[in-house]
This record gives structure tokens, sequence and C-alpha cells, in this order.
């Protein structure tokens, strides 16, 4: 089944009122949701949805509570989110980024105590749809083992570059520092498909591309291994230091995976470069990529983010695929 975007996201701004939002805020949240099933990133749009509206019902969101700055100098500002909505109380701290960015250049927001932001690439497009490179990362609940480690004691922390083309075909990396995140082994799971390369650990501590049996260990693999797990561990001291909120450690000691900390710096190119010229570089590096050889005939090579690109034109034509049970446990909420 297809879902036209725009029906999607009134499904979820009626059910976000119903939860207590006002209206301009249930409008803007539900944009959020709809455009990352629009973009292909269904396991943080529709998928994710209802679990939302679970810590909504539990009171583990506060659709009230809003992020407020704390303390600040010069282009550093730092966020309280209040355990608000995580993707708005984001949204906040990325515009305001890039507020500090037109002033200074560069502004970095370090916004801690908020909840799950959803699509860490959310606030990377919209930095770029403003003009301005992206850079954002969150920690997590403790959901990977560190590298030699059986226990799970860091973040599978998304880690998200942006780097803007006037046309809206901007060059995005989104990564979770596993090899998936846990949003994306679920749609593996909830469509009956196997991972197309080892995404974690079975019972018996074998690499597994069983997504359900992943899920059930909830033993993940990094990135690059060791690698993808002390970039985990550094990006969640720095996110930590700089917004003085709760580190991954501290964030597994609550019932829930709540309190998040979130870094947003936005930087200006216009202060150095023309549009056109920052267009031209951007481009020359995408046509680069996209002119490699592939390995498989009639095959393609893209630069980060077009693939997305592609499938929210395709959504945008055709509708949204969704999976059917849950569009139903969104539209009976």
């Amino acid at each position: 089944m297809r879902i036209p975007y725009d029906d999607m996201k009134a499904e979820f701004r009626r059910v976000l009122i119903s939860r207590g939002f006002k209206e301009e805020e249930a409008e803007d949240a539900a944009s959020i949701f709809a455009e990352n099933s629009l973009c292909g990133v269904y396991s943080h749009g529709l998928n994710r949805f209802p679990r939302v509206v679970d810590y909504l019902d539990k009171g583990l969101i506060k659709p009230e509570n809003k992020a407020e700055c704390i303390a600040s100098f010069m282009a550093f500002e730092r966020w309280d989110g209040h355990r608000g909505f995580g993707p708005l109380n984001a949204k906040r701290a990325m515009d305001r980024a890039c507020e500090l960015a037109d002033k200074f250049g560069i502004g970095i927001v370090a916004l801690g105590n908020n909840n799950h932001w959803m699509r860490g690439g959310t606030y990377g497009w919209q930095a770029a749809d403003k003009g301005y490179i992206g850079i954002c990362w969150s920690n997590t609940t403790p959901n990977m083992p560190a590298w030699g480690g059986k226990d799970n004691k860091i973040g599978n922390n998304p880690f998200i570059i942006a780097v803007p083309r006037s046309n809206g075909q901007h060059i995005v990396v989104d990564t979770a520092l596993s090899q998936f995140s846990y949003g994306k082994i679920e749609e593996y799971k909830l469509s009956g498909r196997e991972l197309p390369v080892y995404g974690g650990y079975d019972s018996e501590w074998n690499l597994s591309k069983d997504p359900a049996e992943i899920e059930k260990t909830r033993r993940v693999l990094p990135i690059g291994y060791w690698k993808g797990s002390g970039l985990s561990i550094a990006l969640d001291a720095v996110a930590t230091v700089l917004s003085n909120g709760h580190s991954v450690a501290e964030i597994g000691t609550f019932p829930e995976e709540v309190g998040l900390t979130q870094i947003m710096i936005a930087i200006a190119p216009g202060k150095m470069n023309t549009e056109e010229l920052t267009d031209s570089i951007v481009s020359s590096i995408a046509d680069s990529i996209n002119s490699s050889e592939p390995i498989k005939e009639g095959g393609n090579v893209s630069y980060p983010g077009q693939r997305l690109w592609n499938t929210r034109q395709e959504n945008l034509e055709n509708g949204i695929p969704v999976v059917d049970e849950v569009w139903e446990k969104v539209r009976a909420f």
C-alpha cells in the first residue's frame, strides 16, 4: 500500500493534537515524521511513530516542555531540552545554530536533556536547505558493545554531515555508528528480509544477518569495528562536555531512552564563497563520484544523499509505501 504524503502528515498531526500538541507544533512535528518516510527512512517515520505515541501516553515525553538557552558565549550556546519533544527541540536548536552562523560564520548549540530526535539527517538537511554546512550528532542509550567487550557500554550515536547545493541535492552523510541502526534492523525484520551484510551477533556470539536475532540479543556491530567503537566514545565525550548533559552511561541508568545529548553545528560558506562557487565545488565532487565505473554491469555509484533524494521524488509522485498493520495502528489512535 502507498499513502500520499499529505494524508500521512494529516494523520500524524491529528494524533499529536489529541496528545496535547498545539496546532503549529503538531504541524511541524507531523512534517518531520512524514518527511522521514517520504525520504525512505521508514524506520524513523511511520514505523517509529507508534512508539513515540506510547512514550507520550506514558508521560515520558512532555510536549509542553520547550528547549531553552541556559548559557552562551559568542557563537556557542548551551541548551536544556527539559525532556520535551525531541524532534521539535532539535529543529529549534539547529535553527539557532544557523542564526549564530549567520552572525559569526559558525554556530554551535549543545542541547542536553532532550529526547530522541528521530532521524538525525533531518537537521543536516534543514541546515543545508538554508545554505549552511550542517554537522550534528546525538548520543543514545548503551546499545552496542565497545570493541572487545560483550556487554553494551556505548551508543550507536548517529553522526551527520550535510554540504549544501542551491538545487537542494545536497551531499549528506547520515550514519549511525552501528552497521545498522536499530530502526533499520526493525525495518528489515518487519519486511521479512535478511540484512545484506553482517549487522550484529546472535546468542552464540556469531556474526549474524538475521534482524530478529540481532534485535533479540541487542548486540549490534560497530561500523569499522574498533574505529566505529572509538568514534562513538569520542562523540559521546564531546557532546557531554559541551552540553553538561547526560552521557551514554548515565542514559543507561534511566528506565527508557530519554534525556539524550545532541550537538548542532552550522557553518556559513557564504561568508567566504559565493553561492555559485560553493555549488561548483560540491557539484564537481558529486559528478566525479557519479562517473565511477560500477562493479556490477548496469549499476551506478551515488554520492551520499543522492538515493534519498531520488526516493523522495519517487514517493512524492507515487505515494509512500507503508507496512499495512503499522498504518492501521496509527489510524486507530
